[in-house]
């Protein structure tokens, strides 16, 4: 079993072709579904055949009813706070081939509680694995439950990943904050621009050596150029991306993520979690959308 902690929204996906023209009109096509670090990477941990609980918060609104309903009809297990008075979180991806900007709105995100989620994190069956994004600890409104997801899950002795999540919000709490919030867990996964905020410039090895300071291994992201995993022991695997036509890189990084929890939470090597991490993202960049379509 797999617990994924964090954001569950409303993706308003906007994919245009050319670029946005300020103050006029700009073509493009938009589409409205679910979203959300977590729960992207639940429903892809679903789609692999993988055992997964989802641990978020909605408002009580139709939006935060159809967000559950799309999950849990993926084959997540949904354990989700109803926060009312509160509008489910949602955020407009702006969209074209290799690039996506998010405007977002996290609504009742952050209001996800803690003693939800430790609840959560302590009826869970032995042999648990518990997948936090970052999102939660990146926001003041959240960091409690994110927090206690952590302390829940070394009550437990259940092994810990963490997503890092973003490079902006990261950049506002600072590195320092963040990789005490992290300290110890088993793997920390970060993208290009966020390991340039958590462990300086340098190449995708001696950043993923450099946060091994705090974390026991830690995987960096390149995209098309694959992904580097190293280990608290100096070791060290690179892993290739799969060439395929890209549609939306949307949910590229969370379909990896599942992938390689997947495989690794099986007991997969590294190399061969990076394989598998590998073969989702490419299924997610080839579909418009941030779900297995």
């Amino acid at each position: 079993m797999i617990i994924v902690v964090g954001d569950l929204v409303t993706d308003v996906l906007v994919e245009h072709d050319g670029p946005v023209q300020p103050g006029s009109d700009t073509d493009a096509a938009i589409r409205v579904g679910g979203g959300g670090q977590a729960a992207n990477t639940a429903a892809w941990l679903a789609h692999t055949g993988h055992p997964v609980t989802l641990v978020s918060a909605v408002g009580d609104d139709a939006a935060g009813r159809d967000r559950v309903a799309e999950l849990s009809d993926a084959g997540v297990r949904c354990a989700v706070q109803v926060c009312p008075g509160t509008a489910t979180g949602s955020v407009v991806v702006l969209t074209s081939a290799g690039e996506r900007t998010m405007i977002t709105d996290r609504g009742a995100s952050l209001l996800l509680g803690p003693a939800h989620v430790t609840a959560a994190v302590e009826a869970a069956p032995a042999g648990t694995h518990v997948h936090l994004s970052g999102y939660p600890l990146l926001h003041a409104g959240s960091r409690d439950a994110g927090l206690a997801a952590l302390a829940a899950a070394a009550r437990r002795g259940f092994p810990v990943s963490v997503d890092a999540a973003s490079a902006a919000p990261l950049r506002s709490v600072g590195a320092s904050a963040f990789l005490d919030w992290v300290r110890g867990s088993a793997l920390l996964l970060c993208n290009a621009d966020e390991a340039d905020v958590l462990a300086g410039a340098g190449s995708p090895g001696a950043q993923a050596r450099r946060l091994t300071a705090h974390v026991h291994a830690a995987v960096v992201k390149q995209g098309a150029a694959g992904a580097v995993w190293g280990g608290r022991d100096g070791s060290e695997f690179r892993g290739r991306a799969q060439a395929v036509p890209l549609k939306d890189p949307t949910g590229a990084g969370d379909a990896f993520a599942a992938g390689l929890l997947a495989a690794w939470c099986s007991g997969a090597s590294p190399q061969a979690a990076l394989a598998a991490g590998a073969e989702l993202g490419a299924r997610a960049v080839a579909v418009l959308g941030a779900r297995p379509s």
